[in-house]
Parts: structure tokens; sequence; C-alpha cells
């Protein structure tokens, strides 16, 4: 089975070699980078299937390593970072991060956090040959399930792996009301060690890549909806 790809970027040595060391004794495939603009070379070349990204770098800030990225690519980026304030985790995942760990860190927690992640990726290949994708659409959206690729007046929208899982899960029960605790169960996992603020950054960035204000309803004092009656 092929290893899952991991780049680490981080200015600290000692913490990117503990980290290196650590997930490649747990069979990742780990390579570093000392600096923003090293690290998004590294992400061309490498082709990671997850980044984890300090937020103080010596050249660029992680938020627009993190920005960059998503822009471009369907890579989920964990953040490390000695800001613990609740206001700043909240920027991070704004950015487009999937996760947050505070230093210091047990390498054990975060060797957990990355498996929970990789075990939302999709473990399917995409249709081969000329056999058609099955497809969900509604108002100008396109949604293309196997290949987990999403379309807006047919131009495609780079969406998060967490926002796809959240935009297919809430399409899948159009009508029905998701507790905000019931979609950290269903789309991040029992084993997420974040809190429901998650889920509203979340939504509110699908609103906007997507145009879908009147689409993904707010039902307050409870949660979220897909509106049934959309077509």
């Amino acid at each position: 089975m092929e290893k899952a790809k991991i780049l680490i970027i981080e200015d600290e040595a000692a913490i990117a070699d503990l980290l290196a060391y650590g997930l490649n004794r747990e069979g990742f495939d780990t390579i570093t980078a000392n600096s923003g603009a090293h690290g998004l070379r590294l992400v061309e070349q490498f082709r990671p299937d997850l980044l984890l990204l300090d937020w103080m770098l010596p050249d660029v800030s992680g938020l627009d390593v993190c920005r960059k990225v998503t822009e471009t690519l369907n890579i989920p980026i964990i953040m490390i970072t000695a800001k613990s304030d609740i206001a700043d985790k909240i920027v991070g995942l704004e950015f487009g991060a999937d996760d947050y760990i505070t230093k210091p860190f047990d390498l054990r927690e975060v060797i957990a956090r990355i498996r929970t992640v990789l075990r939302r990726l999709p473990q399917a290949a995409r249709p081969s040959g000329d056999q058609p994708a099955s497809s969900i659409r509604f108002k100008n959206i396109e949604i293309i399930k196997e290949e987990r690729l999403v379309k807006k007046d047919n131009e495609v929208v780079e969406l998060t792996p967490k926002e796809f899982d959240l935009l297919m899960t809430l399409n899948n029960y159009r009508g029905k009301i998701f507790s905000r605790p019931e979609l950290l169960d269903v789309v991040w996992g029992f084993d997420y060690f974040g809190d429901t603020r998650t889920v509203d950054i979340h939504i509110q960035r699908l609103r906007k890549k997507l145009d879908i204000n009147d689409v993904i309803l707010t039902v307050f004092g409870v949660g979220y909806k897909f509106d049934k009656q959309v077509d």
C-alpha cells in the first residue's frame, strides 16, 4: 500500500525533525521545508496528501501559505502554532485549514489528527474510460460525486475535503436539521478535537464559494439544513 505523503513546513529545525522522525516511524512519507517559499515549491514537486503548516514562518505568514494552497489545490492542512487564542484558531480555519494544533504538542496527538483527516479522504479512484460520473445538480451547481468535484456555472470550485464532505452530508439529507455536534460527528469523526465553531466557519465558506445562502439554511438555536425545495 502506498504511503501517505506529509509535507511539514516548520522553521524550527528541532520541531521539524521530531515530526518527520515520528511520522516516518508511523509509516508516512515525509519531507520538510523551513520557509513558506520553500514549502510552496515542495507542494508542487512533492504533491503531499496532507500539509502540516506552522503559523509563524521567517518569510511569509503560514496563513498566506494556507490561502495560496487552498486556492488552487485540494490538500488538507493542519496548522501547528504557538497561538492558543480561540480567535486565532478561527482565523486559521477561515483561511482554509482543516484542523489546528497548539504548541507544545504531544506527537501522538498529531499522528491521531493526521489519521483522522486522512480517513476522510476519498478511497476510490475516479471513474475510468467513458463511464459517466453520477452527478447532482441544483441551481447553477453541479456535484460530480465520484470525482469529488463541484462546479458553479460550469467552472470548477475548489473545496477542501471537509467542505465537500459537509456539502454532501447536507445534500444527502435534504430538509433534515443537523445540529452542530451531529455535523462534527458525521463529517469530522467522533475523535475530532475541535469545537462546534468549526462547523459555522465551514458553512460560511461553502456559502461564499458557491453563493448558496438560500440553499444551506440556518435553523436558529439548532443548526443547519439543506433546503429540500431547491432545484
